[in-house]
């Protein structure tokens, strides 16, 4: 335990004040239930609204007879408290979905089913913002007739016409190792990225969109490949320009950061 933070509990002791197994936390875990934090050393962490949930979880488990779908429904149904921890965790992007997903009359199943995800990665994408690739993120806006930048919360009301180096704004980080920066905002007719991929980072499978864009790498390398059959190894100043209704998918194929601007219009991603 912290007494100069919030209270931390291990899978252990969440467990016993849950009252199942520590193997059980970690099966919902499995089904998007529940998701807890990371110690610096990886360990799992509970906090106390985990443990709350937890909670609800078994008694809707032992009480109604609930499979995990219903009970990921369930949870969604009940309304956390304005200054809650869940309300608090609860990022933008996710409300957004999940908002788009509650006004379509689908169930998480449903979008699930349909995007071709697992509910358990599509509750944890609303709870959490974060958790897909950008490939998943594009399908979900386009089955919801939006763009990722909508999404992300890009066209603000207050729109700079300069953005001085180190001030961009950035998405959420649906994606581990990608990071998006804005370099223009607002209902401009171009989407201006800055893109920064950690080693490995990659788009997780090909998406299209209507449009054209342009890219130019600052540095490190990155493969970009069109309809599953034209490479493109790009490096410093590389610059290409294609059509976005072609399939492209992506990844950083140097061993640090690579570094790239990325611009698509009209702004369709």
């Amino acid at each position: 335990m912290n007494d100069n933070g919030p209270v931390r509990y291990k899978v252990a002791e969440a467990a016993r004040l849950a009252g199942v197994s520590a193997s059980t936390l970690r099966l919902w875990e499995s089904q998007g239930l529940v998701v807890p934090g990371r110690s610096q050393t990886g360990h799992r962490q509970y906090s106390a609204e985990d443990v709350a949930r937890l909670k609800r979880i078994s008694w809707y488990r032992a009480e109604r007879g609930l499979n995990p779908a219903a009970i990921r429904e369930a949870l969604e149904g009940e309304e956390p408290s304005a200054d809650g921890a869940e309300a608090s965790q609860d990022t933008g992007l996710g409300r957004k979905l999940r908002s788009l997903r509650h006004a379509a009359g689908k169930t998480l199943d449903q979008v699930a089913g349909d995007i071709g995800v697992t509910s358990s990665t599509l509750s944890t994408l609303e709870r959490t913002s974060q958790g897909v690739g950008f490939k998943t993120l594009h399908d979900l806006a386009e089955y919801y007739g939006t763009t990722v930048s909508r999404l992300s919360g890009e066209e603000s009301a207050e729109v700079p016409v300069l953005v001085r180096a180190g001030e961009w704004r950035s998405w959420p980080e649906t994606t581990p190792g990608v990071a998006v920066q804005l370099l223009a905002e607002g209902p401009r007719m171009m989407d201006c990225h800055r893109f920064v991929l950690a080693p490995g980072a990659a788009s997780e499978g090909a998406y299209r969109h209507e449009g054209e864009e342009f890219m130019h790498v600052l540095s490190g390398r990155l493969e970009l490949v069109l309809d599953s059959d034209q490479f493109f190894d790009l490096g410093p100043g590389d610059s290409l320009y294609f059509e976005s209704r072609r399939y492209h998918s992506w990844r950083n194929r140097h061993d640090g950061e690579t570094v790239l601007l990325w611009i698509n219009t009209p702004p369709t991603f």
